[in-house]
């Protein structure tokens, strides 16, 4: 079927399947409904893209995205609770604020622990978060909680363990959020409720 569309429509497709979740047909569904009766959503979808691509980058500290340099989530009016809540995505770190009264620093992972996979330390920037633990307590950039907000899944326990550890090891009380949710399931589709529920009733790790 692939043979019946030129190479400009199956470099859309190939485009659009990158998406998490698009398949084949999905990917053509789309495709068609830009290229047929949405031309100036197309374009306006390819100059917010160009756009974002130029202008959004990870935060150096917490690695979160942020726009000209200027991270929200790192401003100093964060800092004075010494607490540092550790996430897999962006999309967990946005499930916490909007859903919790919480309005201490993060650290976005950007993945777990997956040695078969490649992904170590380095990769989710544990060097970064270990620069941070090295702050003395108390000084704006020391860190006296770390609160582990991981999905629960085997390589979010294995992750979660490690960020334990590493916690522990610089002297900062290591809590982790208490779950109603599923083993497997994952914070960004988490009802609020019950996130701040956990958020709330989180315990030593």
């Amino acid at each position: 079927m692939s043979g019946a569309y030129g190479p400009r429509l199956s470099r859309l497709l190939e485009a659009l399947r990158r998406l998490p979740g698009v398949g084949p047909k999905s990917a053509q569904r789309m495709a068609f409904h830009l290229l047929g009766r949405d031309r100036d959503g197309a374009a306006f979808l390819r100059d917010a893209l160009a756009a974002a691509l130029a202008g959004i980058e990870r935060c150096p500290r917490c690695r979160m995205y942020c726009e000209d340099g200027r991270c929200a989530f790192c401003v100093p009016s964060r800092e004075t609770g010494g607490q540092v809540c550790v996430v897999e995505t962006p999309a967990d770190l946005l499930a916490i604020e909007s859903s919790t009264g919480y309005r201490g620093r993060y650290f976005v992972l950007g993945g777990r622990l997956s040695p078969l996979d490649g992904i170590g330390p380095e990769q989710l920037g544990l060097d970064r978060l270990e620069s941070e633990l090295t702050g003395s307590p108390g000084s704006g950039a020391g860190v006296r909680e770390l609160i582990i907000a991981i999905n629960p899944s085997v390589e979010g326990e294995a992750t979660a363990y490690y960020l334990g550890e590493l916690g522990r090891r610089y002297g900062a009380t290591v809590t982790r959020i208490a779950y109603g949710v599923p083993l497997g399931g994952e914070l960004e589709s988490t009802d609020g409720g019950t996130l701040a529920r956990a958020f709330t009733g989180r315990t030593p790790a």
